[in-house]
């Protein structure tokens, strides 16, 4: 199977057939796994946590922010507040990207981003990048980061991305959590496949080398 019609070496073509073949496989673990993570149980209630959503400033409970029966709710743990006392540069890309595909990720599951910031902080970061389609919310004052994981005792903050359910009794459960820490010598990558730099860069000869993202460039 040719990608190209170009003249390329034998040598290359070789590589690339190898290439391929290592690229299906991925394919299909990653279709494997997927399908691990569709058959967890949700089982496991959680509180009715208190946020404050930044747009408006009125306190929300977690089961309002499904918009319909049988929607899944997807949150991203924005590392901003307590101690985090600047806005995480790696989860500001990773919400720059999740401001475009809001929209079209919102046909089928309701999607928020929630900090530890205060709803002013919170606000001014976002005006700073231009988020227009990102329902933004603050835990400045629930345990909600602290149970889910994605905050420490002394308020570090933790990037990770949680998935809920509403029951039919309104009960929320939790389906999912993932951090970029996989395993005590695994710190990052974890979370890599949610923005598209990384995998970009990594069709590079280059690949992503010691590169990290700014707040300015």
């Amino acid at each position: 199977m040719h990608f190209t019609r170009l003249s390329e070496s034998d040598e290359y073509r070789r590589q690339r057939a190898e290439l391929r073949v290592a690229e299906l496989d991925l394919i299909d673990q990653a279709e494997r796994v997927a399908a691990l993570r569709r058959t967890l149980p949700a089982d496991t209630v959680v509180d009715d946590y208190p946020l404050i959503d930044v747009a408006s400033g009125d306190r929300v409970r977690l089961s309002e922010l499904f918009s319909a029966p049988g929607r899944p709710l997807i949150l991203y743990h924005f590392m901003y507040g307590k101690l985090q006392t600047e806005p995480c540069p790696l989860c500001t890309m990773w919400s720059d990207g999740y401001n475009a595909a809001a929209p079209h990720l919102t046909q089928n599951a309701d999607f928020v981003v929630v900090a530890a910031a205060d709803p002013a902080a919170i606000a001014a970061h976002a005006a700073s990048r231009g988020w227009s389609n990102l329902r933004l919310l603050s835990a400045r004052d629930s345990t909600f980061k602290y149970d889910l994981g994605s905050e420490e005792e002394d308020g570090e903050q933790i990037e990770s991305i949680s998935v809920f359910t509403r029951g039919d009794d309104g009960s929320v459960r939790h389906v999912y959590s993932k951090g970029a820490q996989m395993a005590d010598d695994r710190r990052e990558r974890g979370i890599d496949l949610l923005t598209p730099v990384w995998n970009l860069l990594d069709l590079t000869p280059n690949g992503r080398g010691d590169w990290y993202p700014s707040l300015h460039y």
